[in-house]
């Protein structure tokens, strides 16, 4: 009997030292619920993206998560890809700008487009505000004026140099769309190439006051650059005009129509990955960045902030600025992965 006692009383500290620890063992993978799982980020060429990649890449790292280096692609590639397995997630899916993209790629049954990273993602076309007032240009459609056009030559052919959209990303298509709905072929050539060099000779000829003509978006930095309705003003067109399936009104809620469907941006996501890891998925869904943060980082990039190191501290930067926010996702995301 005393034995029995006496083992009972070594038992006890013994028992409580294993709850302990099984306790301890529980609490760390419930906050560390990625732990052992590895991520394989996708993300275009345009390093302007990798701000946005990188706030929810540090995102999955507090979680837990093992990050592979990231796979730099064109976005239709990412798209198949993604759904493939062979990358795991995006932060900057464009709806409906990638609609085909992903349609193509086998859709809502191989991938998610979680949450609302960013909104009100504008594009469209753009000239100086000296020439816009004195020529009163307000509408891409009056380049097929051929005296109107040749005021934004640059090459001596006579016709209106666009400085436009890089082949792969979505918006060449509708801009090309647009070129021959607008009646706009003869008078205007769609210039394609490398956008950064483009838009550098579209801030040089503005620095020497001649008149430009380019196609951009938001969130970037051109936008911080020639700023709009200061330096630059968005043209309108004279419809809505896209290609393939997009057959809707691009008219904006102000009553504007600037030629495109105001975008959102998502996180896009292999839907097996996201259904195994609901922390994962529940911080894909919840990451949500301001366009205005994203368009001033840009700048910075654009003004020779744009090392990997230079980048990782924008980072630290947004998460100490929107720390609360961000600490919110985190706790969301370990309670999703409770469940």
């Amino acid at each position: 009997m005393k034995t029995h006692k006496h083992s009972r009383r070594l038992f006890k500290p013994w028992l409580l030292a294993a709850l302990a620890c099984a306790s301890f063992f529980t609490s760390a993978q419930d906050s560390m619920p990625g732990k052992g799982i590895s991520v394989t980020p996708v993300q275009s060429p345009q390093q302007e993206e990798s701000f946005q990649t990188r706030i929810v890449i540090r995102g999955l790292k507090d979680l837990g998560y093992e990050i592979k280096p990231t796979k730099e692609v064109e976005y239709a590639t990412a798209n198949i890809a993604i759904a493939n397995g062979d990358g795991t997630f995006m932060a900057v899916h464009w709806q409906p700008q990638h609609n085909e993209f992903f349609k193509n790629a086998g859709g809502d049954a191989k991938m998610v487009r979680a949450g609302t990273l960013s909104s009100n993602a504008l594009q469209g076309y753009l000239i100086d505000k000296k020439t816009s007032e004195q020529y009163k240009i307000t509408n891409i459609g009056q380049l097929k004026d051929p005296a109107i056009a040749k005021l934004f030559d640059t090459d001596g052919s006579g016709k209106a140099a666009l400085a436009g959209c890089v082949p792969g990303w979505g918006c060449e298509a509708i801009i090309e769309h647009q070129l021959t709905a607008f009646g706009l072929r003869a008078t205007v050539t769609h210039k394609q190439g490398s956008y950064a060099a483009l838009m550098a000779d579209v801030f040089a000829r503005y620095k020497e006051g001649k008149p430009v003509l380019y196609y951009t978006w938001t969130p970037y930095y051109v936008s911080a650059v020639l700023v709009p309705n200061k330096d630059v003003v968005w043209l309108e067109v004279p419809f809505s005009a896209l290609p393939g399936d997009q057959k809707q009104s691009t008219k904006l809620p102000n009553g504007k129509d600037y030629g495109f469907v105001a975008n959102t941006q998502h996180v896009l996501a292999n839907k097996s990955f996201v259904q195994a890891n609901p922390a994962a998925g529940k911080l894909f869904e919840l990451v949500n960045i301001n366009v205005n943060d994203i368009n001033a980082q840009n700048f910075r990039m654009n003004a020779g902030e744009k090392s990997s190191a230079d980048i990782d501290r924008h980072v630290d930067g947004w998460i100490k600025t929107n720390q609360k926010t961000y600490d919110g996702w985190i706790a969301a995301a370990r309670a999703a992965g409770k469940k």
